[in-house]
């Protein structure tokens, strides 16, 4: 299979230009990775590092994504900004309403001389992250989209074929009824609900999650979460909680170490829980697509990415976004970008390194591991599923988290969880929307 023209382009130039400069210059990339992210990003840090004697990147960890932003704001108000920041991708609107704060990164580009092709990116993950007329704001680093882990062995053990078909919410149910009924006490959890459950879900139905295609218009934007397709299936996970087969863990990924563990069947989760599920798991596991409910009309659709991109700030030397641009540009280079797919399950954010992927055969040699990229791109996206762009989003999943939970524990009809969290959501929309005229 032969590299697309811009995927040889993209190859070329970020293997070739990141050492280019002459000027030294050492730079502070904050990030929120641990474990065995954690240790990958460190990784490619000392690769860039070790490859030229120019450039210095020092990696810091800042916490969670909610954590790194809060820290990345409080320090250009001190002043004392870092050069990169990765920001979690429902940060977006509030980095684009930053004023004066970042640097976007096709202006790093432009302004260091650094050979940049914007298209060379795939366009489900370069969407999110671009202005209407296509010019990149962030680079994408670390993009996934949700999907269902599987247990095998312990479908096996309940009796049911490990290969039995799960693409639909409709088959799904039936297998929970059989792992309920063998005796299994946690047949289905999830990990970050409201992106797999709510924003996720409504993409994969060509349903809107909120108005103006989910914020991309503009920022007079209401949420329309509380529809009859994210109704239906608020309802069906809280009927399925109510009888034990779906068990709640937590809001990030608490579930992640029981599914890791052998102790939960079915997971929904990022596909980057590769990384952590292939280091762990004893068992015999798939990755399935992520399944949709039968009968709701274009669907499946496409998915949405969740993860990160990184920010470029303002406040620094010319050399220093040089360094960035180099670092950035090395990120995005082919055998990099195809070792970090590789080993994490996150997208791989060009083409290019796609391409290479599927050439070394990684894809043949683990199953499902390619999952994600196809669900990802086999239909172009609408203004449904392009993705979000809202503000105070941070803090509107919080509303639509506690809401969730109310309607997990039974406290909540799923109709009157999702009213509640859109007037509460829209609330803090409208400050926004103030607050960014």
């Amino acid at each position: 299979m032969k590299l697309s023209k811009f995927a040889l382009a993209a190859s070329v130039a970020a293997t070739s230009l990141w050492s280019s400069h002459a000027m030294s210059a050492e730079i502070q990339f904050w990030h929120a990775f641990t474990g065995r992210l954690g240790e990958l990003v460190a990784e490619q840090i000392e690769t860039f590092n070790s490859s030229q004697d120019k450039h210095k990147v020092i990696g810091s960890h800042k916490g969670n994504y909610s954590e790194t932003l809060n820290a990345g704001i409080a320090a250009f108000r001190a002043k004392e900004q870092p050069h990169i920041l990765m920001v979690f991708e429902v940060g977006t609107a509030t980095m684009m309403g930053a004023k004066g704060a970042i640097k976007p990164v096709y202006e790093v580009m432009s302004d260091s001389g650094a050979a940049f092709d914007p298209d060379a990116y795939i366009g489900s993950v370069k969407g999110y992250y671009t202005t209407t007329d296509g010019k990149m704001l962030s680079l994408p680093f670390n993009s996934s989209t949700p999907v269902l882990w599987v247990n095998r062995d312990a479908l096996q053990a309940a009796g049911i074929d490990p290969d039995i078909d799960m693409s639909t919410w409709q088959k799904v149910g039936g297998v929970l009824d059989s792992l309920k009924a063998s005796g299994h006490e946690c047949p289905l959890t999830t990990a970050w609900q409201s992106w797999i459950h709510l924003e996720n879900m409504s993409a994969y139905h060509d349903t809107p999650f909120a108005t103006k295609d989910n914020g991309f218009g503009g920022t007079d934007t209401e949420l329309a979460l509380n529809g009859s397709v994210q109704v239906k299936h608020i309802q069906q996970m809280g009927d399925w909680a109510k009888d034990g087969k779906f068990v709640y863990k937590g809001r990030r990924n608490e579930g992640g170490a029981d599914f890791r563990a052998g102790a939960c069947a079915l997971f929904t989760e990022s596909s980057a829980g590769y990384a952590g599920i292939k280091k762990e798991a004893k068992f015999k596991f798939d990755v399935r697509t992520l399944p949709y409910w039968e009968g709701v009309s274009g669907a499946p659709q496409n998915t949405i990415i969740g993860g990160a991109s990184l920010w470029v700030m303002t406040g620094h030397e010319s050399e220093e976004y040089k360094a960035a641009a180099d670092f950035l540009n090395f990120l995005s280079s082919v055998d990099i970008q195809a070792k970090w797919h590789q080993n994490t399950g996150y997208l791989p954010i060009t083409a290019a390194a796609g391409d290479k992927t599927r050439i070394d055969g990684f894809y043949e040699k683990n199953p499902g591991t390619d999952v994600a990229v196809i669900q990802m791109t086999a239909k172009k996206p609408t203004g449904n599923s392009k993705g979000l762009r809202l503000g105070s989003f941070d803090q509107i999943r919080g509303i639509i988290d506690e809401e969730l939970e109310a309607v997990w524990t039974g406290d909540k009809t799923a109709q009157a969880a999702m009213d509640s969290a859109k007037e509460r959501g829209d609330k803090l929309l409208r400050r926004f929307e103030q607050a960014n005229r």
